[in-house]
C-alpha cells in the first residue's frame, strides 16, 4: 500500500473523531436573527430551493469533499444516494489517488447513483506544482462527469502531512491559466483555515467561478496529521496550531464585501439548518459540510437521512420565524450581533 493510499484510510478513521475538531468558534453563535412573531405566511409554502451551475438544489447545501479510495466506495455510494434523494450537491475527495492508481477510479464514480445532482471533481491546487496540468484537470472532470472542478488549498495540512507537498510558489498564475483554458468552472476551497478577503480578491481576478471559504471551526488537520506521524518534532509543533485559522463567519463576511459575480460557498462548522440560514444571510450562496455527513454515514445511511431531515426542518423553521418565503428573501434577512 502506498503512502497516499494509507493516508486515505487513516483520514477516514480519524476524520470523524471529536478530538480532532478545531477549538475555534466558527462564529455562528455570535449572531442571531430578529424573531418575527407574525410571519404572515404558510409554513408549508416556504421554498428552500436554489440554483447553482444550472443544477437545482432542494436546499442550499452540498456534501463536501471527504474521500476516495477502494475501501470508501460504499461511503461515497451512500452519500451520493442521500444527495440524490434529498436534492443536495456533492463534492468528491481528492482524485489524486486515482491518477496514481486507476483501480481507485470506481470509488469516485458516483454519477451512476445520483444522475442529476450537482457534482464537483477535486484535487489539491498544489499538484499543479508537481506535474499536474490542464490534462489532469480534464481527466478529473470527465472521470466523474462533474459540473465543476474544485482545487483545494491546504498549506497547513501539507506541512504536517507525511511526505507533504509544500511548494506553493507561483500557484496563482497556474490557477489563472487553468481558469482561462478549461471549459469548466473552477472553485477554490480551503480545507478548514479560511479564505481571507485578499486571497479571495486574487482568486476572483484570476477568473475563478467561486470560493468555498472553509473557515476554522471544523477539523483540526495538524491534530489529525500529527497522530499519523512518528516524528516527535511534528507532534510537538502541531500543538501550536490547534487554534489556527480564520473563523467561518468572518470569512463569509469579508469575502462577500469584495466579491463581484464570484460565488461563495460557506463551510467550516456549518452544523445545522440555523447555521445554513445565517450563512446565506451573511452572503453565502450555498453551504457545505463534510464532518457531520461522515459521522452519520459511518453509522448508517438511515442515520444520515435523519440528519438531513432534521437540517431541512431547522432551515425551514428559521426562515418561517424570520418571515422569509424563499432563499432570495433570506439573503436580505437582517442578522443582529449578540453582545
Amino acid at each position: 500500500m502506498t503512502e497516499i493510499q494509507q493516508r486515505k484510510k487513516d483520514h477516514i478513521s480519524l476524520f470523524g473523531e471529536i478530538a480532532n475538531l478545531s477549538p475555534v468558534d466558527p462564529g455562528f453563535t455570535k449572531y442571531r436573527f430578529e424573531h418575527n412573531a407574525l410571519p404572515e405566511m404558510d409554513f408549508s409554502e416556504i421554498d428552500m430551493s436554489s440554483n447553482f451551475l444550472g443544477r437545482e438544489l432542494k436546499i442550499p447545501l452540498i456534501i463536501s469533499s471527504i474521500t476516495g479510495e477502494n475501501g470508501s466506495e460504499r461511503i461515497n455510494r451512500n452519500l451520493a444516494g442521500v444527495a440524490n434523494d434529498f436534492g443536495l450537491g456533492m463534492a468528491v475527495g481528492s482524485q489524486r489517488v486515482a491518477f496514481e492508481d486507476p483501480s481507485f477510479e470506481d470509488s469516485f464514480k458516483v454519477r451512476r447513483y445520483a444522475p442529476n445532482i450537482l457534482l464537483f471533481a477535486n484535487f489539491g491546487a498544489v499538484q499543479l506544482n508537481y506535474g499536474y496540468s490542464v490534462d489532469e484537470c480534464k481527466r478529473a472532470v470527465e472521470m466523474i462527469e462533474a459540473d465543476a472542478l474544485v482545487f483545494h488549498l491546504n498549506p497547513i495540512q501539507e506541512v504536517f502531512q507525511i511526505d507533504g507537498n509544500v511548494n506553493f510558489s507561483g500557484l496563482l498564475k497556474k490557477i489563472e491559466k487553468i481558469c482561462s483554458t478549461l471549459r469548466c468552472p473552477i472553485i477554490i476551497k480551503e480545507i478548514g483555515y479560511g479564505i481571507s478577503a485578499s486571497v479571495a480578491k486574487q482568486l476572483q481576478d484570476a477568473g475563478v467561478y467561486g470560493v468555498d471559504v472553509a473557515g476554522a471551526g471544523s477539523v483540526c488537520w495538524p491534530c489529525l496529521e500529527s497522530k499519523r506521524s512518528s516524528d516527535i518534532v511534528v507532534k510537538n509543533a502541531a500543538k501550536a496550531f490547534v487554534g489556527w485559522g480564520n473563523p467561518t463567519v468572518e470569512c463569509i463576511k469579508v469575502v462577500a464585501e469584495i466579491r463581484k459575480k464570484m460565488k461563495i460557498i460557506a463551510s467550516g462548522g456549518v452544523r445545522n439548518g440555523v447555521d445554513v440560514a445565517k450563512s446565506i444571510a451573511l452572503g453565502a450562496d450555498i453551504c457545505a459540510n463534510a464532518f457531520s455527513f461522515l459521522q452519520k454515514i459511518m453509522v448508517s445511511r438511515s442515520e444520515c437521512e435523519n440528519y438531513v431531515e432534521s437540517l431541512i426542518m431547522e432551515l425551514k423553521t428559521a426562515m418561517f420565524c424570520v418571515g422569509c418565503r424563499n432563499i432570495s428573501e433570506l439573503k436580505t434577512a437582517k442578522l443582529l450581533k449578540n453582545e
